[in-house]
């Protein structure tokens, strides 16, 4: 258990430029590993970007040559902009590291988060972040007059959403009630510490996954708080709430090292 600070650096008009909270990332986890501050989480907004993890594939970056910025986390390739609530946990955690661990902590405060609003979410096998989970397959809508059996998806491996109309777009994924992200995560461990961390997509541009194939998942989609609940909501409501659930989470666990197991002689 560990006391653990937020540091608001800028939403709306002040949004921070990635490379520049990416900076400001590196110095907070510096100071956290000399132990010179406490736990620390930023929050902020970006200007609109594309990030890309380390297992981004060439064939999920956006066709069109839009500029990416390739970073040090893990995962693949994802979109930041207006009207998403970004959080960077640079959080100490005891060795040998437990990753898996502090990624379930930040799902379960944002799941805590969604259900705050009304929103009900949860995981889904195999797949990080928060999810809206969609309708059974037999109950879903015909994908542009397709039966399921018919689907593309089904089939192809490379299927690219992007080049067959808007009826597979990610932003779309809520009409086609499949399994839809409404919190992507990609965190890093560097010296026992982390960085990265989440963005929950509050009042966003959804359009803007559809240039990329989000988090390199071509079966699913994207959806946001204000979506899903048919309203207009605000990063500056939902900025309370989601501080008041990872200072729960986070600021009360319980860490301890990952369990090794050691083969008997």
């Amino acid at each position: 258990m560990s006391e653990l600070r937020f540091v608001r650096l800028g939403f709306g008009t002040e949004a921070v430029e990635y490379q520049e909270a990416w900076d400001e990332q590196r110095r907070v986890h510096t100071a956290r590993f000399q132990d010179e501050i406490p736990d620390t989480c930023l929050l902020l907004e970006h200007p609109p970007v594309y990030t890309a993890g380390r297992r981004t594939a060439d064939s999920e970056r956006p066709l069109d040559g839009t500029p990416v910025v390739d970073v040090d986390r893990g995962g693949k390739i994802t979109w930041h902009g207006p009207g998403q609530l970004v959080g960077y946990p640079i959080q100490k955690l005891p060795r040998p590291v437990d990753v898996v661990a502090h990624l379930r902590r930040l799902e379960d405060a944002m799941i805590r988060v969604c259900a705050e609003f009304g929103v009900d979410t949860g995981r889904v096998e195999g797949r990080a972040g928060v999810w809206v989970l969609g309708d059974p397959v037999e109950r879903r809508p015909a994908l542009g007059g397709l039966s399921l059996d018919l689907d593309p998806r089904l089939a192809d491996d490379e299927f690219d959403p992007r080049l067959n109309g808007p009826e597979y777009a990610p932003s779309n994924a809520g009409q086609r009630r499949e399994d839809r992200k409404i919190c992507a995560m990609g965190i890093r461990v560097a010296k026992g510490v982390t960085m990265h961390g989440f963005a929950l997509n509050v009042n966003p541009d959804t359009s803007s996954f559809d240039k990329i194939i989000p988090c390199g998942i071509r079966d699913a989609g994207v959806t946001s708080l204000a979506h899903e609940l048919g309203r207009d909501l605000t990063i500056a409501e939902v900025l309370p709430v989601a501080e008041r659930h990872l200072a729960d989470v986070l600021g009360t666990a319980e860490l301890a090292p990952r369990a090794v197991e050691r083969a008997a002689v």
